[in-house]
């Protein structure tokens, strides 16, 4: 059953209004979907620029990050290693991992966008077991993360790490392995059963052979012509001795409409809402089409947007484990430089499903309501109680400071906590019994009278356990788990 979105904004860049204001609420929701999250800071920064721009200076922020400097193993192959490499081969892609989940804290939208690319260009470090590969392979996710869409496809056909994971390596004038050219209109390009048929597919395999050049292993894999099928090919209709380049150029001369219509369908799901307002997608492919699929204009034209801004978008995705934890600490403006905090949160992300560099299958992590089950969501709740007693642990005073600034230091009680709910869940609570709750809570086993004779105050030594409880309390509710 296709279920529409019923949001009413259209394209349009958003105006303002009484109706709808650029409030906190909608700059949480921008943050929220750009940058994983926003402090109390910035979010008071954000509400002095206007809408577009906001959006023009995350986007602006996002293209003109410096990549991070290559670890020293970047191209390293078998003989770099002990003879026993494995240990330190998972040394480093783990270190890897760690690091690339601070640098998502630190730069936000072009590591959400890396991570988008990720998730549709799937490959599997299980598959490969090289650190180099890892490197390369992210690198190029995040050197094209607002790039163009037409290079991307054409240079991660080539990445070792591709060509290992799809069997690209293995593909010979006299044997072609047809995984890469299924999967590159079946998942990247086209969609599944969508303008291409199997002989596409045969005689695309065909003109992508040739990468075998693997000497080392983690070495580099290069084109040898001696394994290249010289022979004529037919693709989409179109018939001459193609190879890897005509591959690329005939797919987006033949069926841009459809790659179009493809990539507009999964930002769009991925960034605004899990249902789908075809109408919105239609623009957004044509603006892909006339920017000849470079993705910043696509991106900026969809967050400028009053479809983006409505009512009905806004808190309506449910995050993604990496979302939740990076949520989290983006919202509370806690630090987040420390090597064991970045590790545990690689591997809480892996329980609860999302183990970057590994997803489940090419076809990636479904997303949306596959996120949660009875066994994630338990986990999801024990993760959040790690985050708020490790900040009680080791960051008491910025667990103050954010009541104080989110409540303008207010020392009643309801305000306090309304104030904190609301910043951690952008649409906040639906009955005011939930922030009765809430307010509970908070209080811990303070005796009431202390709040009604307002004695207590946000200076008291208890209000770092309060914060803590109440974001412990704020993390079970279902309203949390969405974005």
């Amino acid at each position: 059953m296709v279920v529409n979105n019923c949001a009413q904004g259209g394209i349009e860049v958003f105006v303002p209004s009484s109706d709808q204001p650029w409030d906190r609420q909608r700059i949480q929701h921008l943050l929220k979907r750009l940058n994983f999250g926003g402090s109390p800071l910035e979010i008071e920064s954000a509400s002095q620029a206007t809408p577009e721009g906001l959006v023009d200076y995350l986007i602006d922020q996002a293209i003109n990050a410096p990549l991070p400097d290559p670890p020293e193993w970047a191209n390293w192959d078998v003989s770099d290693y002990p003879e026993d490499p494995f240990p330190l081969i998972y040394e480093q892609a783990f270190a890897y991992l760690s690091q690339w989940i601070g640098t998502m804290v630190e730069l936000g939208f072009r590591e959400k966008m890396a991570l988008f690319w990720h998730n549709l260009f799937v490959t599997r470090f299980q598959a490969y077991e090289c650190p180099s590969y890892q490197h390369q392979y992210h690198t190029l996710l995040q050197k094209h993360a607002l790039g163009n869409f037409k290079t991307l496809v054409y240079e991660m056909g080539k990445t070792p790490a591709m060509l290992v994971f799809l069997n690209g390596a293995q593909n010979t004038k006299f044997s072609p392995n047809e995984n890469y050219a299924r999967e590159l209109y079946e998942l990247f390009t086209l969609g599944r059963d969508i303008g291409y048929t199997q002989t596409d597919i045969t005689e695309t395999a065909r003109a992508l052979t040739g990468f075998v050049g693997w000497e080392v292993f983690c070495g580099p894999i290069n084109f040898v012509g001696d394994y290249f099928d010289d022979g004529e090919k037919t693709i989409f209709g179109q018939k001459g001795n193609w190879g890897y380049d005509d591959v690329h150029r005939i797919l987006f001369e033949q069926k841009q409409d459809l790659i179009a219509q493809h990539l507009s369908k999964k930002l769009y799901q991925n960034l605004v809402h899990p249902q789908i307002d075809q109408q919105i997608v239609d623009q957004m492919a044509q603006t892909m089409i006339n920017n000849d699929f470079e993705m910043a204009p696509v991106l900026r034209q969809l967050f400028k947007s009053a479809h983006f801004f409505d009512e009905y978008n806004i808190g309506a995705t449910i995050k993604s484990p990496i979302e939740l934890l990076l949520g989290f600490i983006k919202d509370t403006g806690m630090e987040f430089n420390d090597e064991e905090f970045r590790n545990n949160a690689m591997y809480i992300a892996a329980n609860l499903g999302q183990e970057l560099f590994n997803p489940p299958d090419v076809a990636g992590w479904s997303g949306d309501r596959s996120w949660i089950n009875s066994n994630t969501i338990t986990l999801r709740w024990q993760a959040l109680e790690y985050y708020a007693w490790y900040f009680f642990d080791k960051q008491k005073d910025k667990l103050i400071d954010l009541a104080k600034r989110l409540s303008e230091n207010s020392n009643d009680v309801a305000v306090v906590t309304k104030a904190l709910v609301d910043h951690f869940v952008t649409k906040g609570l639906p009955e005011n019994t939930d922030y009765d709750k809430a307010t509970q809570a908070f209080k811990i086993e303070i005796p009431q009278n202390y709040f009604d004779n307002k004695q207590w105050n946000l200076d008291w030594d208890t209000v770092p356990v309060q914060v803590a409880f109440l974001l412990n309390h704020l993390g079970h509710l279902p309203a949390y788990q969405l974005s």
